[in-house]
């Protein structure tokens, strides 16, 4: 993981550069320098929108009784998606705004759900409950799964 995001923050500044340099060949340098405030703007208000529908949509469900856990992924997507779009670059920019789409985040949702099993509530049966209803089990020693009825 340390590896990962070392070449992370060593390959994405080498490509910003190599876009602005591009970029600002072929249009000047205040043009590509608008373009990255234009983009950050664009992107800020396209966040405010589409967080407020959020937030709107986490209510409405919690108010229901339902857990909101495609929604709480598609928030925390879009806050990357505002770090993103706030960093200065284009590459980062294209990164930003592929978040906002809602058909990459629920193919990104898609791709989590099958790495990740989410505990969706408590069963006094056997503990927490899951996507696959197959009680939780934890190797570790440290942990002591109790029952209703064993403890007061």
């Amino acid at each position: 993981m340390g590896r990962l995001l070392f070449l992370t923050f060593l390959i994405v500044p080498i490509i910003e550069i190599g876009i602005f340099i591009i970029i600002g060949q072929a249009i000047g340098l205040f043009p590509t320098l608008a373009g990255v405030v234009v983009t950050a703007l664009l992107g800020s208000f396209i966040i405010r929108f589409q967080g407020v529908s959020l937030i709107n949509e986490i209510q409405a469900l919690m108010g229901a009784g339902a857990l909101p856990a495609r929604q709480l992924v598609d928030g925390v997507m879009l806050a990357i998606a505002g770090a993103l779009l706030l960093t200065p670059g284009y590459f980062t920019d294209l990164l930003g705004f592929s978040l906002l789409v809602p058909g990459i985040r629920g193919v990104i949702y898609s791709a989590l759900k099958k790495r990740v099993n989410i505990a969706t509530g408590f069963n006094s049966d056997n503990g927490y409950s899951s996507n696959s209803n197959k009680p939780q089990q934890s190797g570790d020693p440290d942990i002591v799964d109790l029952n209703d009825r064993d403890w007061r």
